[in-house]
């Protein structure tokens, strides 16, 4: 399976595979879409968003002919295309939906809730520069005209932990780093900021505050405007951009022990901008920093805090204040966005169609309770997709008696079991450590989960795994088999995020402040409720398992964007990623139930009330069972027998052509039955016209025939003279040039340079020429060398000088290795490139000791003793007088070219070759046997360079080498069917290379 194409993503740099999985019932779009090969990135990022307004187009019909709820689920891994995805759909909806003044505002709201969610929502990522650090669920409201009128946000678990720590590489929320970069200085002076990001402790920890992909000026810009649409006024942007700097000035604030190891605070301007920004009262906030209070049996009592517990409270508060205000946002866009129509006040008197955009499958280096919640989130999106269309669709043809060979699949349920079981699952135990009393610390939780579920196949910890395994998992971590692949999570932190507490008194402190934002954040009715709140993971459990009900009540469509590369990088697929999302998605099941399938299905009563009118019997009542009546309707429109099947309680239509031919003929009945009642009054009144315009017809038409058959009899003489020219001309086309044969000679030159105008070579290697006639024949091979001549300079005049070194080079291998060696010709497509080592990858002390020597050409190889053929990993540079093979930063061995006697490689597949010098030369150790992934570009490289392009020589059998003074050393070539290189028994290196097919 072989893609290309050009970049689409999150970033402007990744492209996005999409894949179109319909409603069951619907019809119209494909099931899976492999991607074409496409003559240019233009053509395929059309292709792509064609493929986009396809499904939301089809979804946004079905909503308007049905009237039933839509939604569309995008999802994929981390940095695939998801928010871009989201972002398309909303677009398509803005442009092709009716419009009106309200509607407009309505459309510009819905675009412009992006850019504020992405601000304080969105972080830059290791493997995404925009990725989405919370879940998004937006319910489109339309009306009967299929306009938006209103729309609804839900939003799930902020990853609220970035706030105080990011891991390298990667960046706090965008908001921090936009409003240093973007705020005007009289902005940044009221708030008490700098520009530089470096002075906040919260934004330096992943040593990423500036990235050149982000312009977070002008994303500034865009999420300001986008403020202004949303309905913010300033005093309310004034106020939320103060909780923004109060974040930074928290994680600024610093605390230093006293005599008894209590906490003091001692950035004391800190405080103050705090107080100022936040609206509290200093000195009450400085102590509920460094104290914390309890209520025992109606008893406040109030403790210091040491160190780590006074930075734990800084932060537990920064991240309150952050994911509060982020919520409040939320609500905010949806009070925006809220349908306000006083006609139709209900939700329901409006059609809804959602869009999911919810973060994806993530793995990364340390994976952390966020990880966990993410990941558990994508099981139950995999195991929604598996219920409405691999399951439920096979147990549907079941229980309706339709003949069908079950199409096994990967049944996740397991898994979700596994994490939200009631009692046994890992969040019941989770839960369990965070409620219990006594001394609970995240290694009893693992203990716990490895007592508990220590039987699972999809659990493993470091004393469950064998001795091979153990080497990987750490014993604070435990690993599961997600359907995407295996994840090893650390416990560290389990508990304390899944409490998510925050001591009382800080609480009382914000409940007191005067910023309205932080007010409506912190009800009062907190500090009164005794009930103990539920935990971070069981929050998200059941607002997951509200999605799940609320994804099931709509007719689903699904967009599946797929990473074509783990780099970020345009124009670059890699082949095993694609295969494995296929894989674990489930995707190719799914198109085999889809081909195997039915496209449309409908319960008897629904089918025959919708089509009657397209057969008299059935029309205008049917009195018998609907069954019968189903089955006369379809005899009638003459389905073939493999074009439905009769079910229990439903009829099943395979293809779509089928189903859209009946909507034709419905289409038509319709218009029928309304011109019947408008033909017969029109009738009689256009009957008495009709007469009076048939006998001035008739009297046109008389005269009109004469005319017309004087013209055609005119025609028919003249072509009898031409007809007779013609075969006189052919009768003595053999003769000079003459009266009785010019017309023909001219028709037969004039015909044969119109078709060599139609049929001209394409390129200089199209040898095709149309044959010419006898009396054109010197002709025809002066034009033919012209053309060749005009087509060889044309492709010179536009040849690059690096694509001129490639063809070179690319001659140079062919007359070396052409019909010699066996894995030549899978190298003919693949460009060489210049180098196969960056700089970077090469060590410095080894570039110091080249000094000036410039590099030509480096690459990884594989070298093997010559005592014992041991292998061992080296580098081959190569300079314009030199090889050099290198270990690390040491120089093993220098080759001069004039040294260098010859080079000798085997004529099978492997890629061993053996590099021949004078052993003479003291210097020298012997010859050098290495092994390169890139063989035919190294050695032609190296030929060109030494100039040893006639020295090359492909064996058969066994190459001889010096391995040392006065030793020898053989390589013996043999063909397998598998690659195998092993010291023989008689000593010699022995290499097992299966035998192409190519020469």
């Amino acid at each position: 399976m072989k893609f290309r194409g050009g970049g689409l993503g999150a970033n402007g740099i990744r492209l996005t595979m999409e894949s179109a999985l319909t409603a069951r019932d619907r019809v119209g779009v494909q099931d899976f879409v492999l991607l074409e090969n496409f003559t240019s990135e233009a053509a395929f990022i059309e292709n792509l968003r064609k493929r986009f307004y396809a499904i939301a187009d089809n979804s946004y019909r079905s909503l308007r002919t049905e009237r039933k709820d839509q939604c569309i689920l995008i999802s994929g891994e981390s940095g695939a295309g998801k928010t871009e995805a989201t972002k398309k759909i909303l677009q398509y909806y803005a442009v092709t939906c009716p419009a009106s003044q309200q509607v407009e505002t309505v459309k510009d709201r819905l675009l412009q809730s992006n850019p504020v969610l992405e601000a304080f929502g969105n972080a830059k990522t290791l493997r995404n520069d925009n990725s989405s650090r919370f879940g998004k669920y937006m319910d489109v409201q339309f009306d009967y005209r299929g306009a938006p009128v209103g729309g609804h946000i839900l939003n799930y678990l902020l990853e609220k932990s970035r706030v105080v720590h990011q891991n390298h590489g990667e960046r706090n929320f965008h908001i921090f780093y936009q409003l240093l970069e973007g705020g005007e200085e009289d902005l940044l002076r009221r708030l008490g900021l700098e520009k530089n990001p470096q002075q906040y402790h919260y934004l330096v920890k992943g040593h990423c505050a500036r990235v050149s992909s982000i312009n977070d000026k002008n994303e500034w810009k865009i999420m300001r405007r986008a403020l202004s649409v949303i309905g913010f006024n300033d005093s309310e942007v004034e106020d939320l951009l103060s909780i923004v700097a109060s974040v930074l000035h928290l994680g600024n604030v610093q605390f230093a022990a006293d005599e008894q190891g209590n906490a003091q605070v001692t950035t004391e301007n800190q405080i103050k901008y705090l107080a100022r920004l936040l609206a509290v009262d200093g000195s009450v906030l400085r102590d509920a920093l460094i104290h914390k209070k309890i209520i025992a049996k109606g008893e406040e009592l109030v403790s210091p805090l040491n160190l780590e517990q006074a930075a734990y409270a800084r932060d537990a508060l920064a991240k309150a204040v952050y994911g509060r205000t982020f919520s409040w946002l939320v609500n905010k866009v949806n009070k925006s966005l809220a349908y306000k129509e006083e006609k139709f006040p209900g939700w329901r008197s409006t059609t809804v169609l959602g869009l999911l955009d919810i973060y994806g499958f993530e793995v990364f280096q340390h994976n952390s309770f966020e990880q966990f919640c993410i990941n558990y989130c994508n099981e139950k999106l995999q195991q929604l997709f598996i219920e409405l269309t691999l399951k439920s669709e096979q147990e549907e043809y079941e229980s309706e008696g339709i003949a069908w060979e079950p199409v096994q699949y990967f049944n996740n349920k397991i898994i979700c079991d596994l994490v939200e079981e009631k009692f046994k699952g890992i969040i019941s135990i989770l839960d369990e450590e965070c409620l219990r009393p006594g001394d609970a610390t995240d290694t009893t939780f693992l203990e716990k989960l490895e007592e508990t579920v220590k039987n699972h196949p999809h659990f493993l910890t470091h004393k469950l795994a064998d001795q091979k395994t153990r080497k990987s998992l750490g014993r604070e971590e435990f690993r599961l088999s997600h359907y995407a692949g295996d994840v090893t999570y650390s416990v560290a932190g389990f508990l304390d995020k899944n409490n998510d507490l925050l001591f009382r008194n800080l609480k009382e402190t914000m409940c007191n402040s005067e910023n309205p934002i932080i007010n409506q954040c912190f009800d009062r009715t907190e500090l009164t409720d005794k009930k103990r709140p539920e935990t971070a993971a069981t929050q998200f459990k059941n607002s997951l398992s509200k999605l799940m009900e609320i994804l099931m009540s709509k007719e689903p469509s699904y967009i599946r964007c797929m990473k074509p590369n783990d780099a970020k990088q345009a124009d670059r697929f890699d082949e095993v990623l694609i295969r494995h999302q296929v894989k674990y998605l489930g995707l190719m099941e799914n198109l085999r139930v889809r081909r195997a399938g039915f496209a449309y299905r409908r319960k008897y009563e629904v089918f025959l009330q919708r089509y009657k009118s397209l057969c008299p019997e059935t029309w205008p009542t049917w009195d018998g069972r609907p069954y019968d009546g189903v089955a006369v309707l379809v005899k009638h429109l003459g389905y073939k027998p493999e074009e439905y099947k009769m079910g229990r309680t439903k009829i099943f239509i395979r293809f779509p052509k089928t189903l859209f031919a009946t909507e034709d003929a419905l289409e038509v009945r319709k218009q029928s039955l309304a011109t019947k009642m408008q033909a017969t009054w029109r009738g009689f009144y256009r009957r008495k016209k009709f007469l009076t315009m048939k006998h001035s017809a008739i009297t046109i038409q008389s005269w009109w025939r004469g005319t017309l058959g004087r013209r055609k009899a005119a025609k028919r003489k003249w072509a009898v003279e031409t007809i007779r020219r013609f075969i006189k001309g052919f009768i003595y086309r053999n003769h000079p040039r003459c009266p009785e044969n010019e017309y023909f000679l001219d028709y037969i030159r004039f015909s044969f340079l119109m078709n060599l105008k139609r049929n001209l070579p394409k390129n200089v290697l199209d040898k095709s020429w149309p044959t010419p006639p006898p009396s054109l024949c010197e002709t025809s091979q002066l034009l033919r060398r012209l053309c060749m001549q005009n087509m060889v300079w044309t492709y010179c005049k536009r040849i690059s000088p690096e694509w001129k070194q490639q063809l070179e080079q690319k001659v140079i291998a062919s007359e070396i290795f052409k019909g010699k060696k066996d894995n030549y010709p899978q190298s003919v497509p693949r460009l060489f490139i210049n180098t196969r080592l960056g700089r970077e990858e090469i060590n410095t002390k080894v570039l110091q000791a080249l000094e000036n020597e410039a590099l030509k050409y480096a690459v990884p190889v594989v070298k093997y003793d010559r005592r014992g053929y041991k292998a061992r990993a080296r580098q081959l540079l190569l300079t314009q007088s030199s090889a050099i093979v290198v270990e690390d930063s040491k120089i093993k061995q220098r080759i001069d070219y004039s040294n260098l006697t010859g080079i000798s490689v085997s004529s099978l597949s492997d890629n061993l070759f053996v590099l021949h010098v004078h052993c003479e030369d003291n210097k020298q150790k012997g010859d050098v046997v290495l092994q390169s992934d890139h063989v035919i570009e190294t050695l032609t490289k190296t030929a060109i360079l030494a100039n040893k392009i006639n020295n090359i020589n492909i064996n058969q059998g066994s190459i001889k080498f010096t391995a040392g003074q006065g030793k020898e050393g053989i390589i013996d070539f043999i063909s397998g069917s598998e690659l195998l290189i092993a010291k023989a028994k008689n000593g010699h290196l022995t290499v097992v290379a299966p035998r192409l097919n190519s020469r």
